[in-house]
């Protein structure tokens, strides 16, 4: 239980710390990507959890939420938001492939050891493909709302000139 708690203080403080990478120039961009996924997993992961795919046995607010706050809530959103600020738009196909499947892995291969190691998460009916496709599916859908979101601004504020 001390080492749940202390992985949860853990990843709550670097959540936080991620602030202070995201350049001043984007921090609308992180914003937008932040409440976005907030917005997804808070959705996807309550029906995770209350299908029965998932269980969270070591959680915050346990009488609350059946979901991990910091996770869903925090931890998720802020990766998103890095993961647009530093999105890299202007290379090649290729190379922003290999940035969706870099992100994915390293959160899938995360989740995993967690799952394998500690009491914060129990996968029932759930494995880590379930896990990989899902975060592919949520970062390109953020990124395509924030894309759409930031083209449709610039557009209205050209327009309005």
């Amino acid at each position: 239980m001390i080492l749940e708690r202390s992985i949860l203080v853990g990843v709550l403080v670097i959540s936080l710390l991620l602030v202070l990478v995201i350049p001043r120039e984007k921090i609308r961009l992180a914003m937008v990507a932040f409440f976005v996924k907030q917005f997804i997993t808070m959705i996807l992961g309550h029906v995770v959890v209350q299908s029965g795919a998932i269980t969270y046995p070591f959680r915050e607010f346990a009488k609350v939420n059946r979901t991990s706050f910091v996770y869903e809530f925090l931890a998720f959103p802020m990766v998103c938001a890095i993961f647009n600020v530093y999105y890299p738009a202007h290379r090649s196909r290729l190379w922003q492939i290999g940035y969706y499947m870099l992100f994915c892995s390293v959160l899938t291969i995360t989740e995993v050891l967690l799952e394998r190691y500690t009491n914060l998460i129990l996968y029932v009916r759930w494995n880590w493909f379930w896990t990989w496709g899902s975060l592919l599916i949520t970062l390109l859908t953020t990124r395509v709302i924030c894309v759409f979101f930031f083209r449709t601004v610039h557009q209205e504020y050209e327009n309005a000139k």
